[in-house]
């Protein structure tokens, strides 16, 4: 036992949560199978794309918050469709005072539409600005350490590396470049865009992830609810997989059981 990783708190911006999982909430039918969507994840955040939702800014049409109200789940407003820094810091004060001074925003500036990569330089840009402004600032980015490296001593409290392209359902892509973000982070790491089905989600926990970001691959499977659970159990049994220690790989077999003292 005395090799088993110790288990530690999953914390984002001083506060503890139990769920590892974080949902996003486009691409559903309808609000209602939003809501169900998210209850069977298990998730306590949940992210919001605040160009794209109404969460209050828009009076008279349906309100996201209704369904999943801030007293129940903590609500990460995204920057999604931002292109440029002043776009995004201006979409996360927007979010700050829809949502009655809320600091915790997850910062996503795109290059373009055709691959949705983030853009680098205007996400530090973007980054710099916002923890000047005391917003907590969970940022997607490439999957370059030297960059998740800069972004975690501008202040950032979490980062986001892609496992492949937005909405892709490709999975881990680089899984090396992923272990160099891990191995010298001191903030949570994230996986963010590109998981497809549970495994995906798995794999990513069993690398040590503090937590998977989704939308896509629990919304656009053929049974959103189902999926959802399926990764709900599958961030839990790579967490549990991580804490434990996978077995040597070996290019031979090895018996199960011992070979001494075989009758003869």
């Amino acid at each position: 036992m005395s090799n088993v990783r110790s288990d530690k708190p999953f914390i984002l911006a001083g506060r503890t949560y139990q769920s590892r999982l974080l949902v996003g909430t486009g691409k559903y039918r309808d609000l209602e199978e939003t809501r169900l969507a998210i209850e069977a994840s298990g998730a306590e955040i949940v992210t919001v794309a605040v160009r794209r939702t109404n969460i209050g800014q828009n009076p008279g049409e349906p309100n996201l918050l209704d369904v999943l109200p801030p007293d129940r789940y903590t609500i990460l407003p995204n920057t999604a469709g931002c292109f440029d820094a002043i776009e995004a810091v201006r979409t996360c004060r927007l979010a700050r005072e829809l949502l009655d001074g809320h600091n915790l925003v997850k910062l996503e500036v795109l290059a373009d539409q055709k691959t949705l990569f983030p853009n680098v330089i205007e996400t530090l840009k973007a980054a710099e600005v916002l923890v000047k402004e005391g917003f907590d600032v969970m940022v997607y980015t490439s999957d370059d350490p030297i960059i998740a490296r800069e972004l975690e001593a501008m202040g950032c409290v979490a980062v986001m590396p892609l496992a492949g392209l937005i909405g892709s359902g490709l999975g881990i892509c680089n899984p090396y470049n992923l272990r160099v973000i891990l191995e010298e982070a001191n903030i949570p790491v994230l996986v963010d865009a590109g998981v497809g089905t549970a495994s995906d989600a798995t794999i990513a926990m069993e690398m040590g992830c503090e937590a998977v970001l989704m939308n896509s691959a629990i919304a656009n499977a053929q049974h959103p609810i189902l999926m959802a659970q399926a990764m709900k159990y599958a961030i839990e049994a790579g967490r549990l997989a991580y804490l434990a220690g996978r077995m040597p790989k070996k290019l031979y077999a090895s018996a199960s059981s011992p070979l001494d003292g075989l009758i003869k």
